[in-house]
């Protein structure tokens, strides 16, 4: 095992909160292998690199010679987690938490060493506690308590319902913490309050309670929101290689840093160095998310598939070549915004509407700002953003 100075380096890079330290450094002390634990629920089929923050926390837990246990909530998905949620989430159908899940350890393992990974599903004891034992856990919580938690007081506050059921979410989650002995669990800011849970009632069930260790979360696309599939500001793990390396390279320069800091797997001091060149102007930034890009690329889908993508792109934005492989396709005549949602350039009418106004469509390269405009008859190019590109005839 490493010595704990630089486990803890190696630990707490990227990290926002550790609680508490001091425990942690005692479990590494003790030499023994440690249950680190990390639930994730199916409630959509992809992967996205918001998710892989934490999964490459995982990994480096594993390289320090720790035992991971991934979680898939099969269960607990048809609850719905509330964390950071203004309204109760929908409740989704057994058979689409089933269907999801089948893909979650497979992307997982782009990342972590299966040889390394117990893979657990919490119905496999969430479903055994029967009325009798939900009640019993139940108990072990006050109402006041559960209202502590910032996003249920702004509800409460805000005259926004809260289901019963939301309630059970975080002691299912904390319980899961009981079921494999989590020695220390990992989560998103966001899941801080969950995350503690399963150190309250791990003490209540006579157990060595779990460290927490929370990550940032990672700011999507649109450089607001969190990544995530409902806000479609994600880069799915599983996307093309140049879907992915494009979607890279439409961040901002200033996002870029961010995704350095909690992906790559570069030494600090290099990303420090690179932000200060950048800053300085001895190093384009868009040099610096290149190298970024094809990094990512690369871990994902290999080293040729990485440098194909970034051949792709530079000859596409900074040569003005259409990409090869551009779906081509005939659809009815009709407006333009409701022809770039039936093409899939656009997942809306009014997401097409909204890009065009941005002036950021184009057809055969000459931008179209009118959002009342008709398509064009015949066969042409459209293209919407810097990445999406369609051969659509109209009929």
């Amino acid at each position: 095992m490493p010595d704990i100075e630089r486990a803890m380096r190696e630990i707490m890079r990227g990290a926002e909160e550790l609680i508490p330290e001091d425990e942690l450094r005692k479990k590494l002390s003790s030499g023994r292998t440690l249950n680190i634990k990390l639930g994730m629920d199916p409630t959509a089929p992809d992967i996205h690199l918001g998710h892989t923050v934490i999964l490459n926390k995982l990994r480096a837990f594993q390289e320090l010679g720790h035992h991971v246990v991934l979680i898939i909530g099969d269960f607990t998905a048809a609850v719905g987690d509330p964390s950071g949620k203004n309204a109760t989430r929908p409740q989704l159908p057994r058979e689409k938490i089933l269907e999801n899940a089948k893909t979650y350890s497979d992307q997982a393992f782009k990342i972590l060493d299966p040889g390394k990974t117990e893979i657990r599903h919490n119905s496999e004891w969430l479903g055994k506690l029967g009325a009798e034992g939900v009640i019993r856990l139940a108990s072990q919580l006050t109402v006041a308590r559960m209202l502590e938690r910032d996003d249920f007081t702004k509800r409460y506050q805000g005259g926004q319902p809260i289901a019963i059921h939301e309630f059970l979410y975080p002691l299912f989650q904390g319980y899961d913490s009981i079921a494999i002995k989590s020695d220390l669990e990992l989560g998103g800011t966001d899941q801080k309050f969950n995350l503690l849970m399963g150190r309250e009632l791990q003490r209540n069930a006579g157990l060595e309670p779990q460290c927490v260790l929370t990550m940032p979360l990672l700011v999507g696309l649109d450089g607001v929101k969190k990544m995530s599939k409902s806000a479609g500001n994600y880069i799915g793990v599983d996307e093309p290689p140049r879907e992915m390396f494009g979607k890279i390279m439409s961040l901002s320069d200033e996002l870029m840093w961010q995704y350095f800091d909690l992906l790559s797997a570069r030494p600090v001091d290099e990303i420090k160095s690179m932000r200060e060149d950048c800053a300085g102007g001895a190093m384009n930034p868009r040099d610096a998310k290149i190298a970024l890009g094809k990094e990512l690329v690369e871990r994902y889908h290999g080293a040729q598939a990485a440098a194909e993508a970034a051949d792709g792109f530079l000859s596409q934005f900074q040569k003005g070549a259409l990409p090869e492989d551009m779906p081509e396709m005939s659809l009815p005549a009709s407006p333009l915004p409701g022809l770039l949602k039936a093409a899939g350039l656009c997942p809306s009418t009014s997401e097409a509407m909204r890009m065009i106004k941005a002036n950021a469509v184009r057809i055969d390269g000459q931008v179209v700002a009118d959002t009342k405009a008709p398509a064009l008859p015949g066969t042409h190019v459209y293209q919407v953003g810097k990445r999406r590109f369609a051969r659509i005839t109209v009929e």
